[in-house]
């Protein structure tokens, strides 16, 4: 599994990343968290709004930072699909 976290740097993209580091770390998860930063890789995820989650692709939450129990149910979520 594959989270992205899209955003240019400002405080709430910050939080964002420390929301889901936390959130794969207390889900003793081998997920994989990236940052995105390049506006152009941005856009071209589609992601018009910031800060963005994106779990294996899929926009997961825009323009707002959910909680790591947020987090936590919408990996959960991701899991029970596949």
């Amino acid at each position: 599994m594959k989270l992205e976290v899209c955003g240019m740097g400002c405080a709430k993209c910050e939080r964002l990343e420390e929301n889901a580091r936390k959130a794969v770390k207390e889900l003793k998860s081998d997920a994989k968290v990236s940052k995105i930063s390049d506006m152009d890789q941005i856009m071209e995820k589609g992601v018009m709004l910031t800060p963005a989650l994106l779990i294996d692709g899929e926009q997961m939450a825009v323009g707002r930072v959910p909680s790591v129990d947020e987090i936590k149910a919408m990996i959960a979520k991701k899991k029970v699909k596949k």
